[in-house]
């Protein structure tokens, strides 16, 4: 079933999130992102690794760059002593145009921290200089540079949001395909996963949506491919087979438009037995994790929690 969060706060939290303030917190975000949307995509680009690179000074963390062939990649390490047998692939969002590791660093190093484990992370192609399916063939290709450094496929936990959580399922159909190993598991924060639009939440949820509007995912898609490609298996990966897919855990908020993406996600893999968990976070927009606030974090333990579960 769908589990509804309800949220509580620490001894100390200064600002308890109550509903006053999460909705003037939802109109700032939805000014600020519309300000985000008017400028030209290189703009965009820059903003969000500027905000990225805040976190990159985070002192328990530490960054090793490199890259695979000719994509730049990352490393984000605890400095502390951590977990080295299993690793998290990470694949940023950004509606296939903008995003990068540096701005998933506001996602990546909450990971890194609260699983002490490394995370991987990728600058593949974006759109519109490279359409479908140049992510799509990045994302395995991390997945076998990963394979030769020793990696075994259970021995990695894929996750994403948005975008990144269509990249991270594209990457199991494609194993399903070629009949490769799954990872141990899937972390899928607000993923989205149905570019037909097809969910009620897109009209349901659009006025209290403070991040993402029907333009904007209308731009991204035909930047990103073409009309007749929308219902592809790996272009929306809802449309896929979930047959023996590995334990999964789905994060998404009450108030986004791609609400109806995380639930649909949730019951096709449920009525295939695969091991779901779908947790709807309530007052919480479109990839709340990144924010620096106690419900992101609480959301990133609980992720820590199901890695720790599947990797026991």
């Amino acid at each position: 079933m769908y589990i509804i969060k309800v949220g509580f706060y620490r001894k100390g939290e200064k600002m308890p999130e109550n509903n006053q303030n999460l909705q003037g917190l939802m109109s700032i975000i939805k000014k600020v992102h519309s300000i985000v949307e008017k400028q030209d995509i290189e703009k965009n680009r820059q903003t969000q690794n500027n905000v990225g690179a805040m976190y990159a000074k985070v002192k328990d963390i530490s960054i090793e760059e490199f890259l695979i062939a000719d994509m730049e990649a990352e490393w984000i390490h605890v400095n502390r002593a951590h977990m080295k047998k299993y690793i998290i692939l990470y694949c940023h969002g950004g509606g296939f145009t903008t995003g990068s590791k540096e701005y998933a660093r506001t996602i990546t190093s909450k990971l890194a921290e609260s699983t002490s484990m490394d995370v991987c992370s990728f600058n593949y192609r974006l759109a519109p200089e490279n359409k479908y399916p140049s992510a799509v063939e990045d994302v395995i290709k991390v997945w076998d540079y990963l394979m030769l450094l020793g990696y075994g496929a259970r021995d990695i936990i894929v996750a994403g949001d948005s975008a990144g959580g269509n990249l991270a399922l594209t990457l199991l159909h494609q194993l399903k395909q070629k009949q490769r190993l799954f990872p141990r598991g899937l972390v899928l924060m607000s993923p989205w996963i149905d570019l037909t639009g097809s969910g009620k939440s897109h009209i349901k949820k659009a006025k209290v949506d403070p991040i993402l509007s029907e333009t904007y995912l209308k731009q991204a898609i035909s930047m990103y491919t073409e009309e007749t490609m929308k219902e592809n298996a790996l272009v929306s990966p809802l449309f896929g087979d979930f047959t023996g897919f590995p334990p999964t855990y789905i994060q998404v908020g009450e108030n986004e438009i791609l609400l109806d993406d995380s639930k649909r996600l949730y019951d096709k893999m449920n009525a295939l037995n695969v091991s779901v968990h779908l947790d709807v976070y309530p007052n919480m927009w479109h990839v709340f994790q990144m924010s620096p606030f106690k419900t992101a974090y609480d959301a990133m333990e609980k992720s820590a929690e199901f890695i720790f579960e599947i990797c026991r």
